[in-house]
């Protein structure tokens, strides 16, 4: 490729990670989070369960050092799709930035204290109740259920081979 090709090029790298980022929106929406689990299914609901999958998935992506270029880039891909979810349903363009900086900083948050709960012994209860319920706490056994699963998923990932989740091939 020559040096004009590249500067110039409409390839978009981040694309390479376009599978996984399918993959985690398409296992975010999947029933049983919000049948069994009882996640609200709402607007809410689903952008909290799409953001503990993805959470799940950074925090087995980023115990690979050579990986911060791809979690740049699947990243970027969230962004984009949040950002066009939100014009979807009426915020302006004046105000679209700011709602997609409170949504990385929910998913910094999101992520904070998946990470220590997962692999730091916090509460994975308080976490859930927080981030996925909002602080009102669902039936004992849809909550026992979600994090039964959650619990199962972050340990399904970490058994997987990084190249496998790249590829967009989640458990």
């Amino acid at each position: 490729m020559s040096f004009f090709s590249k500067i110039f090029s409409r390839d978009n790298p981040n694309q390479k990670m376009q599978p996984l980022y399918n993959a985690i929106i398409s296992e975010g929406r999947q029933l049983f989070w919000y049948e069994q689990a009882q996640v609200p299914d709402s607007l809410d609901g689903r952008f909290d369960m799409i953001a503990a999958i993805f959470s799940l998935v950074l925090i087995r992506l980023e115990k690979e050092a050579d990986r911060g270029q791809e979690l740049a880039w699947l990243t970027e891909l969230f962004i984009r799709d949040m950002d066009g979810q939100l014009r979807q349903i009426g915020i302006g363009d004046m105000i679209v930035g700011k709602h997609v900086g409170r949504i990385m900083g929910a998913l910094g948050g999101r992520v904070g204290a998946y990470r220590a709960a997962l692999e730091q012994g916090a509460d994975l209860r308080e976490a859930v109740i927080r981030n996925i319920f909002r602080g009102e706490k669902p039936d004992d056994a849809a909550l026992d259920h979600l994090i039964g699963r959650l619990t199962a998923y972050h340990a399904a990932l970490r058994d997987r081979d990084a190249e496998t989740i790249v590829a967009g091939q989640l458990p």
